[in-house]
């Protein structure tokens, strides 16, 4: 394989790294491109593509865990996700035997299940611990 190949196959993977803001495309872009330098020197094509799994690997491994801690520290949670670890009352007892189960939450109710299948009796507060569809997945709050 020659450098234009590998110059081809690195710009394609950025123009994928750019639609999809992911982190998904740019390690195997970098080990593309180091490829094509390792291609200059004439090296066969099997020692070309090992460059490329092992540069593309060491970045992945390397590099990542930094890349998202500081790109993507800035992302809200939006939607239900922002539900996760507030607080609200039971309205209807919950009972996950009988699949039964009211909170009100921030104004609204939504169907809910109990974490740890307790049932919670009506009036008790609760946080959401993590939402499974439409239902809150809860616990009884322990804050006062």
């Amino acid at each position: 394989m020659g450098l234009t190949i590998w110059l081809i196959i690195t710009v394609i993977l950025i123009v994928v790294e750019i639609i999809t803001l992911g982190l998904t495309s740019i390690w195997f872009a970098g080990g593309a491109f180091v490829a094509g330098l390792i291609s200059l020197t004439g090296a066969h094509w099997l020692v070309q593509l090992l460059v490329f799994a092992v540069v593309s690997t060491l970045l992945f491994v390397f590099t990542r865990p930094f890349a998202a801690k500081h790109l993507m520290k800035n992302v809200e949670k939006t939607n239900v996700d922002s539900l996760i670890g507030k607080e609200g009352i039971v309205k209807q007892e919950i009972n996950n035997l009988e699949a039964q189960g009211v909170v009100k939450l921030s104004g609204m109710e939504w169907s809910a299940r109990s974490a740890d299948d307790s049932k919670i009796a009506a009036g008790e507060k609760v946080l959401v611990q993590s939402i499974d569809g439409v239902k809150l997945i809860v616990t009884k709050s322990t804050q006062a």
